[in-house]
């Protein structure tokens, strides 16, 4: 064909003749045309193929789809039914239905569990003698703690009425295992959740060290060692095994530590916003504080002893899930191993057709309990926390959950504990009261700063009833209460003590014995707390308060201070003053009102030494000298003469 035929060059081209394709697909010439029989002329096709040559301007960017498209792409794409390997059997749609039920839990319980645990607290008024009691039943997750029941039990010879809540638990462990682990716990939850977020980065999603870490290990019979250890140290006589309760470690870290950090680090940041001096940031930073107030934060802010020990075990602990998932509920748990040994024959369980299994390991990659899920194994039962990724994710149907399942797949993890480590274990949790008791902190070198809230029973009885869950520390309103470090000696670690220069003990305050799940803290009534004259009813003394005259202004340097007697809340006043005139350095008098102390009024709340104005060490201080629930740490002998005959 000639060039008279075709159109004139292009002339950004500068060439003549057919055009290429932009695609570099070239064109169809007039040949292939002919040949397949069209009837359109070659010379009528040329003005198509130019057209498909339009040119495309320089530097132009192709456009990218909106931001609601990518998210519905996104959506398609995780909806997506994904091909599964192997055989691609497809898991049965009632146990997908209640693997995602077992979500569902997990969330809800843990919210609930939050809910409760900010609800743990006052945030009325104590004026106009109303009757303050919680709303909401604050200790109900530790109700439910049949570790705390059967150590309490063990160690006090009674069962706190509330605690019959846990007896239920064990009726659900017996029918479907360790639901409680995978369904309800909180701090499991918390261990499932950091896990997910932050994983090994050199496991990925499915890699051989994941599968690895999922495995059956030899570091989980620790948790039956120390739950042996815990109990024969509550047939001692001590519940000391309430440090490793899970819920009373989220109890106590995140009552004491998170919130606390919370609420401080939301208060610094709209202070810093109320700074700038614009009235629209001023009016949102009081706006979002009420707002925040009335529903998380505290109404004041609150300061613990010994927070940063507190908090940064907690956040060792969820560390840890970065090399080992669920690294407490497997290793460390010693309520995961009392329902570990309840659902030893429980009714639900697994059956597996090991002739099937392909070895993929897919069931372990998201197994929580490392319970040997996968084929060729037996399934150790007390350590599965019914999580039911094991079958979701099986793609040769060789996995079954079922009630009553044919046991020969199934074993049990106690079946491979050392006995001479379960003896060390014991003979460890039988010595450690005895040690921990003749380090003279309870007999004979009573701490006098050792002040226990009120209606604390004697001090062995305590011990045996404390599990250290901090409700008690939590609920004060006055920020009083504290955890204990070595005032009450090693057996008394992180028990509720008063300080009263950070908080003293409100006088109609009843909180602390109201949320106990134990009984260490009787639940008394205001009138058993104040005294009742009329119906001789003696009010409960927590201790005693004393002046150090050297350091009291009125005693020591001749200036006037009345603070501590004004503050008093008792009726009639335990603190009354001694109108003297006084001399000053240049000899003229200065007419001061000393203050003493009548410790049979006296109850020891600690009122004074909060508010006394001498700030580095106060110059009246309260210690537990005279407490009510004490026979021997008395102060006056007419009430307990040692001299009679029989006493």
């Amino acid at each position: 064909m000639s060039g008279a035929g075709l159109p004139m060059p292009i002339p950004w081209l500068g060439v003549v003749g057919e055009v290429p394709s932009l695609d570099g697909v070239a064109a169809p010439s007039a040949a292939v045309l002919i040949a397949k029989d069209l009837v359109v002329p070659a010379v009528a096709a040329a003005p198509a193929v130019a057209s498909v040559a339009s040119p495309v301007p320089a530097g132009a960017v192709t456009a990218k789809p909106g931001l609601v498209a990518r998210a519905r792409d996104w959506l398609r794409a995780r909806t997506k039914p994904r091909k599964r390997p192997g055989s691609g059997l497809p898991a049965r749609k009632i146990i997908v239905a209640l693997r995602n039920s077992r979500r569902v839990s997990q969330a809800f319980f843990l919210f609930l569990f939050l809910f409760l645990l900010v609800r743990t607290e006052f945030r009325g008024s104590f004026s106009g003698g109303a009757t303050v009691r919680m709303p909401y039943p604050v200790e109900a997750f530790l109700l439910a703690d049949p570790f705390v029941a059967l150590m309490t039990f063990l160690s006090s010879h009674t069962v706190y009425r509330a605690l019959w809540w846990s007896v239920g638990m064990v009726a659900v462990t017996v029918v479907f295992g360790r639901v409680f682990c995978g369904w309800i716990c909180p701090f499991g939850t918390l261990h499932h959740f950091f896990a997910w977020l932050f994983p090994n980065p050199k496991s990925g999603t499915g890699g051989g060290r994941r599968v690895r870490a999922n495995m059956t290990h030899p570091y989980q019979n620790v948790k039956y060692y120390l739950l042996g250890a815990f109990l024969v140290a509550a047939v001692c006589g001590s519940a000391i095994g309430g440090l490793f309760d899970p819920i009373c470690i989220c109890v106590r870290a995140i009552g004491l530590g998170v919130l606390p950090a919370v609420s401080y680090i939301a208060g610094r940041g709209l202070d810093q916003v109320s700074q700038t001096n614009i009235h629209l940031f001023q009016q949102g930073s009081d706006v979002t504080r009420d707002a925040l107030v009335a529903t998380v934060l505290q109404p004041r802010q609150y300061f613990f002893h010994q927070t940063w020990v507190i908090g940064g075990l907690l956040f060792a602990v969820l560390l840890a899930n970065r090399w080992i998932p669920r690294f407490w509920c497997r290793a460390l748990c010693p309520l995961g191993a009392t329902l570990g040994l309840i659902a030893r024959n429980a009714l639900f369980g697994m059956e597996k057709d090991h002739s099937k299994c392909t070895d993929c390991n897919l069931c372990l990659v998201d197994c929580q309990g490392a319970d040997s899920p996968q084929g060729g194994v037996k399934w150790k039962q007390d350590e599965c926390h019914m999580c039911l990724n094991c079958e979701t994710a099986c793609p040769e149907d060789v996995i079954k959950f079922r009630f009553l399942p044919n046991r020969r797949s199934a074993a049990l993890a106690q079946d491979g504990l050392d006995r001479r480590k379960v003896i060390v274990a014991a003979a460890v949790g039988a010595a450690a009261l005895p040690l921990a008791r003749t380090s003279d902190t309870i007999d004979s070198n009573y701490y006098d700063r050792l002040i226990r809230p009120p209606g604390s029973v004697p001090e062995r009885d305590f011990m045996e009833r404390c599990i250290r869950c901090a409700e008690c520390m939590k609920v004060c309103p006055n920020n009083a209460l504290h955890p204990a470090f070595l005032e009450s000696g090693i057996e008394g670690f992180w028990t509720p003590i008063l300080i009263p220069r950070i908080g003293y003990c409100e006088p109609t305050c009843v909180l602390c014995g109201q949320v106990c799940p134990t009984g260490a803290i009787q639940k008394i009534t205001e009138e058993q707390k104040l005294g009742n004259p009329v119906r001789h009813v003696e009010p409960i003394k927590i201790g005693t308060a004393f002046y150090d005259h050297g350091r009291c202004l009125p005693w020591s340097m001749a200036t006037p201070c009345i603070v501590c007697e004004e503050f008093c809340p008792t009726s009639p006043k335990s603190i009354w003053v001694e109108e003297i005139d006084v001399p000053d350095r240049n000899g003229q008098m200065v007419h001061v009102q000393r203050p003493h102390v009548d410790p049979q009024l006296c109850i020891g709340c600690g009122a004074c030494e909060k508010v006394c104005p001498v700030q580095d060490r106060p110059a009246v201080y309260v210690t537990s000298v005279g407490e009510s629930r004490s026979r021997t740490n008395v102060i006056l002998l007419e009430t307990n003469n040692y001299n009679r005959p029989g006493a």
